[in-house]
C-alpha cells in the first residue's frame, strides 16, 4: 500500500515560536499551489479507491440515503403571525423559503435560490431573519461550502429580491445572521471587515434604504470574538452578547432614547450569562454561582449590572444542567440536560416555573452548535416548535402549546434503528466516572465498535440522531458515544476539567473509555475504530500516535491538527489562544507541542486512517489535514492504509451542500464497513 502513496518531498523549513524551535518538513502542503492541488486529487483518487475495493458502492450511498431521510429538519422562524422555512430537496434543485400560516404548511414561495449556487451545487442558506413586520426576509447564502455567506434581502408579498442588501461578508452564522430593529427599518448584523483569512469581525447597522456603518459596542479593542445584538419587538432594550462559546450580556442601550449610546452592562465576566430581553429585565441562564446553572434576571437599567449580589434569583440550582432559554409568547421555555437527556420546563414571565413538557423519549431537542447562536431568536412565537431524536429515532417536528398537556406532532420520525440504547461509564485515571452511550443491534460481543466523541469548548455533545452514525449502526456496527470533559454536557466544572492547561484530561477520559471496552468484552482492539470532528480530529490524532494499539481504525474529519501552525491561521490563532494555551509563552508552547497530532508523528505501526476534510474550510484547513497524511504514510511500518480525501466545495461542515456531504459520508462509512468487516450493507426500517 505505502508504495502507491502519492510521492511528498520534504522541505527544510523551521518555525520559531516564542524561542522555540519546530520542524515542519510538510510546510509547502500548507501552500495552494498547483502541485498540492495535484497531489491532494491524487489523494483522493487512491483513496476513493481503496475505500470501495471490493464493496458495491451504490449499495452503501443507499444506505446513506436511506439514514439520511431523518436528517434534522431546518425548523422554521415566526414573523407576525407566519411561518417562514428553508425547503431544500436532498439532491434537487435549488433551495426556495416559503412562507405559511402553520409551522410545516405547504404556504408559497417567497425566496427562490435557482441559479445562486457555484460548481454545480445548490447553495447553502447559512441562516433566515424575517423582518418583525413580516414584510421583508433576510437570509444569508454560502455558495462554495466554506460558511462565509452573503446577505440577500426579498420583498415577501411579491418574492422579489430588494437591491441594497449589505455588500460585507459574513464568517459565519455562529452570531445568528441579522438581528432586527423591533420598528423593521433596518437591523445589525456581525461581519469581516476584511479578506476572510484575516478574520476581523465587526457589528454593522444597516438601515433599509440607506447605508450601513459599524456599530460601536464596547467589547474591547481588537476582539476577534463574536457578538450578537438582542432585540425584541415592543421593547426598547437592545443588548449585545459576547463570546460565542460563553455568551455574556457586554453593553445594553435604550433604542428610545435617538441620542443614547451603548454603554457597559455585564462585563468582565468569566463565567456565562445567556438570556433574553423580557419587559425592562435580560432573564439568563448563568452558571455564575452555579455550575450546573440557574436562572437570573438583570435590570436592565441597573447602576450596577455586573455586581451578581444586584440578580434576582428564579430558578436556583438543581441537579439538571441549564442550558438555555427560549421565549414563547408569555412564556420562557428552559432546556436542561438530565444526565445528557432532554428536559424542559416551562417559566411564566416573571420567572416562575408552571409546569414540564413531556418530551416524545429519552433524547435530544435540536440546538445550535454555540450558545451564542440560540440567543437569536427573532419575533417569540405564541407556540414552542422543536426538533426532537433520539440515538435510535431520527428527528421529528412538534408543537407545544403553553397549557396544553402533550406535544402535537407536526412530522413524525422518518428512521427507527433495529437497535437498543443502553448507558455505561468508565473510570478515568483520576477517578471520575466518564459516561457513554452504546447504540447496538443483534448480536454478540465481541463487536465492530466505533467510538464517536467530541470533548471541547464547552460544546454538548447531545444523545441525537445523526445520520451517518445510523448508517454504521444499520450496517452491522455498535456505536459508543462517549461524554469526554471538556464538553458542556454536565456543567461548568465539567467543562473546566479539560480546558487549556487540562486539555491532556480529556485524552485520558478517551483512553479509558477504549480500555474499558475493551476489559468488558464488548469489543477487541483489532474491531475498534475512533472518528471525531474539527477539535474532535485532533482528538482522533492524539490518539492515533500515542496509542496506536488500542484502534483498528481512526477516522479523523475536518481535523485540526498542527497546533504550532495554527497559530500563523488568525482564525485558529484566536481558538488556540482561547482554548489551549498562549504560544506566546514558551513553556505553554512546548506544552502545546505534546498535544499537536502533525508534531507527535513518529515512525511505527499505526492504525488505519482514513482522514476526510474540506478544501473550502475556513476554520480546519485541509493543509492540516494534508500534512498529518503526509507525515503519517512515511512514518508507517505497519500494513494499514492512510488514506485522505480532501473534497472539493465542502467546508466544515455547517454550509457543504448535501450531495457533497451525502459523499464523504458514503466514503466514510465504507472504510469502516472494509475496515472493521461489517457484516453488510442492510438499510432501516421506515416508520
Amino acid at each position: 500500500m505505502t508504495a502507491a502513496y502519492p510521492p511528498a518531498r520534504t522541505v527544510e523549513v523551521f518555525e520559531d515560536v516564542a524561542g522555540v524551535r519546530v520542524p515542519d518538513p510538510y510546510r509547502w502542503l500548507e501552500e495552494e499551489t498547483e502541485e498540492v492541488r495535484q497531489w491532494q486529487r491524487r489523494q483522493a483518487e487512491l483513496a476513493t479507491a481503496a475505500v470501495y475495493a471490493g464493496q458495491d458502492p451504490e449499495a452503501v450511498r443507499a444506505l446513506i440515503r436511506a439514514c439520511d431521510a431523518g436528517s434534522r429538519p431546518a425548523l422554521p422562524k415566526y414573523a407576525a403571525g407566519r411561518w417562514f422555512r428553508v425547503v431544500s430537496p436532498p439532491g434537487g434543485p435549488a433551495p426556495v423559503v416559503v412562507v405559511a400560516d402553520e409551522p410545516l404548511g405547504a404556504g408559497r414561495t417567497v425566496a427562490d435560490l435557482a441559479g445562486s449556487g457555484e460548481g454545480g451545487h445548490p447553495p447553502v442558506v447559512s441562516w433566515l431573519a424575517p423582518a418583525p413586520d413580516g414584510r421583508v426576509l433576510a437570509l444569508g447564502l454560502c455558495t462554495d461550502g466554506s460558511e462565509h455567506n452573503t446577505i440577500r434581502l426579498f420583498d415577501v408579498a411579491s418574492g422579489r429580491q430588494l437591491g441594497g442588501a449589505p455588500e460585507q461578508v459574513l464568517h459565519s452564522a455562529w452570531a445568528g445572521g441579522v438581528s432586527w430593529l423591533p420598528d423593521s427599518t433596518g437591523f445589525s448584523f456581525l461581519a469581516l471587515t476584511g479578506a476572510p483569512e484575516d478574520f476581523r469581525q465587526t457589528v454593522f447597522l444597516h438601515r433599509l434604504g440607506g447605508g450601513t456603518e459599524p456599530e460601536p459596542i464596547p467589547v474591547g479593542a481588537g476582539s476577534r470574538e463574536y457578538t450578537l445584538v438582542q432585540m425584541s419587538p415592543g421593547s426598547r432594550w437592545a443588548v449585545a452578547a459576547h463570546r460565542v462559546g460563553s455568551p455574556v450580556p457586554v453593553a445594553v442601550r435604550d433604542l428610545s432614547d435617538p441620542g443614547g449610546a451603548w454603554r457597559p452592562f455585564v462585563s468582565g465576566c468569566p463565567g456565562t450569562v445567556a438570556g433574553h430581553v423580557v419587559g425592562e429585565r435580560y432573564i439568563a441562564v448563568t452558571d455564575v454561582g452555579a455550575p450546573r446553572g440557574r436562572v437570573v434576571a438583570i435590570p436592565l437599567d441597573a447602576a450596577d449590572p455586573g455586581d451578581p449580589a444586584g440578580w434576582s434569583e428564579l430558578v436556583p440550582e438543581g441537579d439538571t444542567v441549564l442550558r438555555s432559554l427560549t421565549p414563547v409568547g408569555e412564556h420562557l421555555y428552559l432546556s436542561e440536560f438530565d444526565r445528557t437527556f432532554a428536559r424542559v420546563r416551562i417559566l411564566d414571565r416573571s420567572g416562575a416555573v408552571t409546569g414540564e413538557m413531556p418530551l416524545p423519549g429519552r433524547g435530544a431537542l435540536a440546538a445550535p452548535f454555540f450558545p451564542l447562536t440560540a440567543l437569536a431568536t427573532g419575533a417569540p412565537a405564541a407556540d414552542f416548535v422543536f426538533a426532537f431524536s433520539t440515538p435510535t429515532s431520527s428527528w421529528g417536528v412538534y408543537r407545544h402549546r403553553p397549557g396544553e398537556t402533550e406535544p402535537e406532532t407536526l412530522l413524525p420520525p422518518a428512521v427507527v434503528l433495529d437497535a437498543v440504547l443502553e448507558e455505561g461509564a468508565a473510570l478515568a485515571p483520576d477517578g471520575v466516572a466518564v459516561p457513554y452511550h452504546v447504540v447496538r443491534g443483534a448480536g454478540g460481543a465481541p463487536a465492530s465498535v466505533l467510538i464517536s466523541a467530541y470533548g471541547a469548548a464547552n460544546v454538548p455533545l447531545l444523545p441525537q440522531y445523526q445520520p451517518d452514525l445510523a448508517a454504521f449502526v444499520a450496517a452491522g456496527g455498535v456505536l459508543v458515544q462517549a461524554y469526554l470533559r471538556g464538553g458542556g454536557e454536565f456543567g461548568r466544572d465539567w467543562h473546566l476539567a479539560a480546558h487549556r492547561e487540562r486539555k491532556h484530561v480529556r485524552d485520558a477520559d478517551l483512553v479509558a473509555v477504549a480500555e474499558h471496552l475493551l476489559d468488558t468484552g464488548l469489543t477487541t482492539s483489532d474491531r475498534l475504530a475512533l472518528t471525531g470532528g474539527s477539535d474532535g480530529g485532533l482528538m482522533c490524532g492524539i490518539a492515533l500516535t500515542r496509542r496506536p494499539e488500542l484502534w483498528r481504525a481512526v477516522l479523523p474529519r475536518a481535523p485540526l491538527l498542527d497546533l504550532v501552525g495554527g497559530t500563523r491561521d488568525p482564525y485558529l490563532d484566536f481558538v488556540i489562544r482561547k482554548a489551549w494555551g498562549d504560544p506566546d509563552d514558551p513553556d505553554e508552547v512546548r506544552r502545546l507541542l505534546g498535544l499537536s497530532p502533525y508534531q507527535l508523528v513518529e515512525p511505527g505501526v499505526f492504525p488505519a486512517v482514513y482522514l476526510q476534510a474540506g478544501a473550502t474550510d475556513p476554520r480546519c484547513r485541509p493543509w492540516h489535514a494534508r500534512k498529518f497524511a503526509a507525515r503519517l504514510q512515511a512514518a508507517q511500518r505497519g500494513e494499514a492504509p492512510i488514506l485522505l480525501h480532501v473534497f472539493e466545495d465542502a467546508g466544515h461542515g455547517a454550509a457543504t451542500a448535501h450531495d457533497v456531504a451525502a459523499a464523504q459520508d458514503a466514503e466514510w462509512l465504507a472504510f469502516l464497513i472494509g475496515t472493521l468487516g461489517l457484516p453488510g450493507v442492510s438499510r432501516p426500517e421506515p416508520t
